[in-house]
């Protein structure tokens, strides 16, 4: 079983970096790949990043590439995205999630647990 509770939001500024953390306390995280999905008000959830099991493949959406990286301690059963360059487009609720059967990275419908989300609040 997964059980997934993020942390490390917060209100920045135009250009801060923030580092959120996803922990799961059950006992399978390094069989699943995980993901960074964000919600702004009004708005569907968006893809962000994915990383695989063993934390070698990743893949960002456009618009975070080059500012954000995902990445995952299998032995702390924890995945990290730092968020450098932050914007007020990034303005959003975030939420990981981890994926044990499907096949697409960045559809949200393919994983199966989800934390509950961390506000990250991007001031201009």
């Amino acid at each position: 079983q997964v059980r997934l509770v993020e942390s490390g939001g917060g209100l920045v500024q135009d250009g801060d970096s923030l580092r959120l953390s996803c922990a799961d306390s059950g006992h399978t995280f390094s069989s699943v790949a995980m993901g960074w999905f964000r919600q702004a008000p009004g708005k569907e959830r968006e893809f962000v990043a994915s990383v695989s099991v063993g934390g070698g493949i990743t893949y960002y959406a456009d618009s975070v590439k080059g500012r954000f990286t995902i990445s995952r301690d299998n032995a702390k059963n924890t995945v990290y995205l730092q968020m450098n360059s932050l914007k007020p487009g990034d303005t959003a609720v975030y939420y990981c999630a981890a994926r044990v059967y499907g096949s697409s990275y960045s559809d949200p419908r393919a994983y199966d647990y989800w934390g509950r989300g961390t506000q990250v609040t991007v001031s201009s």
